[in-house]
């Protein structure tokens, strides 16, 4: 196109699409490049989580660890270790300085707490009644078997409630304290057939045997045996005849563990007790005595056994009657 100066130079310019697909493909390899280290850093750290163990992992296999080298390195096991001295002498210490007027004193606590430290573990006790020492036989008998007896059903359930670890049988006596002679003589008549110092209870007919307790307390070897219940200070109430008859053959009719069984009787000032425990644990077999507290040590005895006793004074059930 000529304009009127007859200038010819026009000069066009033109954009060639190369600069622009060149640019847009710059783009795409920027972008294609973030997003290619984008997913490697993303699986990087999905599998650095999941195959570096947590804290709490590393925490209960290092603990489990040194359990299993304790364990292993230990000559003794753990289930058979003793309460501490110190514990005992504190348990004692605070037990006999209770408000209670009912509590043991110092030295008759004493007496069984030495008996119970003796005792090889496990060491299975025996307790006849809820008294206001039961925690602290239970506590003495460290890593052992405490079973308690109790003729309070009520009582037993509120007390297993408020402390479950504690073992409680209620049993139902069904003797008088006043009749104590006349019991008495009777299983002496009776010992060589249904009140036999060697037996099975759970299958006895005598009337001074325990014969509903759970099974399995029949088949335990009693290391010692304490006689605390049931209530013997009351005319009308059931006495301990039952109890100490038997304690009396549960230590005698012992199939194994330790051939000797100890035997505490608590209250020995009164008659029933003394007379139960002539009678049924013998004063051959009595080795200390107050008129609190007497301990008995017995020899478990041949199945065929049919007397309690031998070549000892014998204390008249006359009085009693």
């Amino acid at each position: 196109m000529k304009n009127g100066s007859g200038n010819t130079n026009t000069k066009l310019i033109l954009l060639h699409p190369y600069i622009q697909k060149q640019t847009s493909t710059t783009r795409l390899w920027l972008l294609a490049f973030v997003s290619f280290f984008t997913i490697i850093f993303l699986l990087t750290l999905l599998y650095t989580r999941d195959t570096i163990p947590s804290k709490n992992s590393s925490v209960a296999a290092a603990v489990a660890a040194v359990v299993t080298r304790g364990s292993s390195s230990s000559p003794t096991p753990i289930s058979n270790s003793k309460l501490p001295t110190s514990a005992i002498n504190a348990l004692l210490h605070y037990a006999s300085r209770s408000n209670d007027s009912f509590h043991m004193s110092y030295g008759e606590m004493k007496s069984i707490s030495d008996v119970i430290r003796r005792c090889s573990r496990p060491c299975n006790l025996l307790v006849f009644g809820l008294t206001h020492e039961t925690l602290l036989w239970k506590s003495l008998n460290h890593n052992g078997r405490t079973i308690f007896v109790e003729e309070n059903r009520y009582y037993a359930a509120y007390f297993e409630e408020i402390h479950p670890e504690i073992d409680v049988f209620d049993v139902q006596y069904t003797t008088k304290a006043h009749e104590a002679g006349e019991l008495v003589t009777a299983a002496k008549e009776a010992a060589r057939n249904e009140c036999r110092p060697v037996q099975n209870l759970l299958f006895s007919d005598c009337k001074l045997g325990i014969n509903d307790l759970p099974n399995h307390v029949y088949d335990v070897d009693w290391d010692i045996i304490f006689v605390d219940g049931p209530r013997g200070d009351a005319h009308d109430g059931p006495g301990r005849m039952s109890s100490i008859f038997t304690a009396a053959v549960l230590a005698r009719s012992k199939k194994g563990g330790n051939p000797k069984t100890h035997v505490f009787v608590h209250d020995y000032y009164r008659d029933v007790e003394r007379l139960c425990g002539d009678e049924f644990l013998c004063r051959e077999n009595l080795v200390e005595s107050n008129d609190l507290l007497a301990h008995y040590v017995l020899d478990k005895m041949d199945k065929n056994s049919t007397q309690f006793c031998s070549g000892r004074k014998k204390r008249s059930v006359s009085s009693l009657s």
